[in-house]
C-alpha cells in the first residue's frame, strides 16, 4: 500500500531513513526543514500489509527522491511524478533509481553518474598554518566571484540568495583563505540537517593552486562539521578530487544517479 505521509508518520519515517543518513541526507534535510504539509513538497510511502515501511518517496517542487531498502512499487511511484511533471527530476541512489529506467511513459532526462563518499572521523584531517576563516554574509560576493572564476563550476543565477539563506538557517557554512585582500579557496556545505551535511563548492584561485589553501578550508570545515557529531558527504567524478578526498578520510559508499 502506498500512502501520503504526515507528521506522523515522522517517527518511522526517521528510523528507516537513518540507518543511512548520508544517502538520506537530502530527504532527511527537507522533512526537518519543510515537514510533510507545504505546496512544494510532499512524501509518499509504500507499507506492507502489517504496516512495515518499506520506501520513501520526496517530492520537493518538481525533483524527486526514492529510498528503499529492498523490492518497492517503481511504477506507482513512477505514476505519481508523472502527476506532477513531463519531465521530473529524478535523484539517488543509483541501485534504487536506475529501476526508473523501465518504467513505462516516464520521460527521464540525460543520466549523470557519480562517486557518493562520507567521511565520519577527524583523524585523518591533519592541520595546517595557512590562516583559515569563517565566512559570513558580507562575503557572500567575494565567494560568488571565486566560484564564477573556476571552468568546472556552473553559478546558479540564485547563488546569492542561496548562500544567505544558508548561512542564516544554519543549513550551510563557509570557511575560506585569503591572501592580501583576495580569497585564495573556500569550501561549503549544503542541506546541512542533525544528522549529516553535504560538502558543496570547493576551488581555489587559479593563481594560488598546488600550495595547500583547499586542503586548508577542507581540513578547517570538515573538522567544524565532524565534531558537531554530523557525518560529512559528497559527490565527485573527478578521480584526482576522490584521490584528495580519500587522503582526508572520506570512504566510498555507493554511486548517486541523476536524471536531469
Amino acid at each position: 500500500m502506498i500512502r501520503k505521509l504526515t507528521g506522523e508518520d515522522n517517527g518511522k519515517v526517521m528510523d528507516f531513513l537513518s540507518d543511512e543518513p548520508s544517502i538520506n541526507l537530502f530527504i532527511i534535510g527537507d522533512i526537518e526543514a519543510f515537514g510533510y504539509d507545504t505546496s512544494f513538497q510532499e512524501l509518499w510511502g509504500e507499507f506492507t500489509e502489517d504496516g512495515t515501511l518499506i520506501a520513501v518517496f520526496l517530492r520537493f517542487h518538481n525533483s524527486f527522491i526514492p529510498y528503499a531498502k529492498g523490492s518497492f512499487s517503481v511504477h506507482q511511484f513512477a505514476e505519481i511524478m508523472k502527476l506532477y511533471s513531463d519531465r521530473p527530476v529524478l535523484s539517488g541512489k543509483a541501485a534504487i533509481v536506475e529501476q526508473f529506467e523501465r518504467a513505462a511513459g516516464l520521460s527521464l532526462g540525460r543520466k549523470q553518474q557519480t562517486f557518493f563518499a562520507e567521511c565520519r572521523t577527524t583523524d585523518h584531517l591533519g592541520s595546517t598554518d595557512l590562516l583559515v576563516e569563517k565566512a559570513a554574509i558580507s562575503d557572500v560576493d567575494r565567494i560568488i566571484q571565486l566560484r564564477s572564476t573556476i571552468d568546472e563550476f556552473v553559478v546558479n543565477e540564485n547563488a546569492h540568495e542561496m548562500l544567505i539563506q544558508a548561512m542564516e538557517s544554519g543549513t550551510g557554512r563557509t570557511f575560506y583563505t585569503e591572501e592580501d585582500g583576495t580569497m585564495t579557496a573556500c569550501a561549503s556545505t549544503a542541506a546541512e540537517n542533525s544528522m549529516s551535511a553535504m560538502v558543496v563548492g570547493v576551488c581555489t584561485h587559479k593563481n594560488y593552486r598546488r600550495k595547500g589553501h583547499a586542503t586548508a578550508v577542507m581540513q578547517k570545515l570538515f573538522k567544524d562539521v565532524l565534531e558537531e557529531g554530523r557525518i560529512l558527504c559528497l559527490f565527485y567524478d573527478n578521480p584526482d578530487a576522490g584521490r584528495i578526498y580519500k587522503r582526508l578520510g572520506f570512504k566510498e559508499i555507493g554511486m548517486w544517479t541523476m536524471y536531469r
